[in-house]
């Protein structure tokens, strides 16, 4: 059988394990969804344990779908969900606390504590001082869970970003005298305690949220000359296969729609929207309100940036929609819809803050809304509108990432669930004004794990060998008017003011 790469991928909605050949073939998939608890009004937490649960299933699965044995597997990749936060303990191997999700907003009052200290973050970081990202989720388990309190001076703690928990696992956990505990430049960059220029943590910052450096991991490349390390015998593929690739989830489906060269844009409409582009190998720090993060790193690749605007709520919304209000996508979702902006025309907006607005606004106290309902709105409408607020905030995102580069963005290449559905992607291209090019696969994320996997252990020699073979998806044109879709948009600001520090 030719030589197969595992890629698993930690996503926020779900777990999946893709397994891929060297042809790009993708011979065998599994998904299982996540189950994401609400504890209280801004609180998102996940179990840990159950995610490596859900691992240990997708890979049986795909394994057993493909009719795989697990010396056939050359190679694995990870790719994560990321700022999300887990601490557990390495003597038991389990956490002390559900896993804190990326778009959890309860440590809005840590960040207030440091809100002098902000430009020094940033300039440092390259990242808005916000509860987004890992350090203040950190300093909240460390000042209120009492298992880690209990533990924060004996060397017994550790933290990671869900790729460090899963790796530190997967090479053994609690059974091995020496797991790895590591994680990539990507998911260091999301913590808000690594320097973006030296690639290191960042000690200063680090004592300013009371966190000991005894609890991170090492960082590493996202791929590298050697593997960043082995499974261990007992673990689920039960041998030891190299683990060659590790990257934030954003930051592989970059990779996987080949965003190589500087411009290249993409945005993955996921449980959120992330808008990511290629900057090179310098840093850049937006003067827009948008971040700095480390694009991928590594063998073959070399080391590059991407400016990011991130949108906490997209297709988590329409879940939100068919779960609370029972307004549901139809199941064909290219059935004969409008596709003109249907709510915006009745001048109905709905800004799905449910975690407060992040790039370009990063105001964490606001709140969701939907305005402008009259007797004449329907289900159909408010949907509508829950579609339209997805391509509002993607162009509030581009608008000032062209400011910031100085780079037009004539072109978006998309992936991700939402972009199943065509008359999401011709609104998107009528709100917009670009062009969009939809991926030909839809989880371009587990697929940049594998191509990088794959590139790390010489499954293909050279970037090359990926680009060159490049499939290109369909494309979608704007039809709306430039005069007409302003008009619309300024009805977008109007209502973004309108949620603004609501709590």
């Amino acid at each position: 059988m030719d030589e197969l790469i595992a890629a698993i991928d930690l996503g926020t909605s779900g777990t999946r394990c893709l397994i891929m050949d060297s042809n790009k073939n993708i011979v065998s998939y599994a998904y299982r969804p996540n189950n994401i608890v609400y504890p209280q009004a801004g609180w998102s937490e996940i179990d840990a344990t159950q995610i490596l649960l859900n691992t240990y299933s997708v890979v049986k699965e795909a394994l057993r779908k493909g009719k795989i044995e697990p010396n056939s597997v050359s190679a694995i990749g990870i790719a994560n969900q990321r700022e999300t936060t887990v601490i557990w303990n390495k003597r038991t191997g389990k956490p002390v606390y559900n896993a804190i999700l990326w778009q959890d907003v309860r440590t809005e009052y840590i960040c207030g504590k440091h809100k002098d200290k902000s430009e020094w973050i940033f300039q440092k970081t390259g990242l808005t001082l916000s509860p987004y990202f890992s350090a203040s989720k950190i300093a909240w388990i460390l000042e209120n869970v009492p298992q880690a309190k209990m533990h924060i001076t004996s060397s017994n703690l550790l933290f990671g970003t869900m790729d460090s928990w899963l790796i530190w696992n997967l090479t053994g956990g609690k059974k091995h005298t020496r797991p790895l505990h590591v994680t990539d430049h990507t998911n260091a960059s999301r913590t808000m305690l690594m320097n973006i220029r030296s690639l290191e943590w960042c000690e200063d910052i680090m004592q300013l949220f009371g966190i000991p450096d005894s609890m991170l991991p090492e960082i590493v490349p996202s791929s590298s000359y050697g593997p960043l390390g082995y499974t261990s015998q007992d673990s689920i593929f039960q041998r030891q296969i190299p683990i060659t690739a590790c990257l934030g989830d954003q930051q592989a489906s970059l990779f996987g729609e080949l965003c190589v060269n500087i411009g290249d844009t993409k945005c993955t409409y996921g449980t959120g929207s992330f808008i990511l582009q290629n900057i090179g190998p310098k840093p850049l720090l937006s003067k827009n309100k948008l971040i700095t993060t480390v694009a991928f790193s590594g063998l073959k690749i070399g080391l590059k940036y991407a400016i990011e605007g991130s949108i906490p709520s997209s297709g988590i919304v329409l879940n939100w929609l068919q779960k609370n209000l029972n307004i549901r996508m139809e199941t064909n979702t290219n059935s004969k819809l409008d596709v003109v902006p249907e709510a915006s025309l009745q001048g109905l907006y709905f800004v799905p803050a449910f975690s407060g607005l992040f790039a370009p606004y990063w105001d964490s106290r606001a709140r969701g809304l939907i305005i402008g309902l009259t007797h004449y709105t329907t289900a159909r409408h408010i949907l509508s509108a829950a579609l339209e607020a997805t391509c509002y905030q993607t162009r509030d995102v581009l608008d000032v990432m062209q400011k910031d580069t100085g780079m037009e963005i004539r072109e978006l290449m998309v992936d991700g669930g939402m972009t199943e559905n065509e008359n999401f992607l011709h609104l998107l291209a009528d709100l917009l004004g670009r062009n969009i090019i939809k991926a030909k696969r839809t989880e371009m994320t587990a697929v940049g794990a594998a191509y990088m996997a794959g590139l790390a252990s010489d499954l293909w020699m050279t970037l090359s060998d990926l680009i060159d073979t490049k499939e290109s998806g369909k494309f979608f044109e704007p039809r709306l008017t430039g005069k007409e879709r302003d008009s619309l948009y300024k009805g977008w600001k109007r209502a973004i003011e309108r949620c603004k520090r609501w709590t």
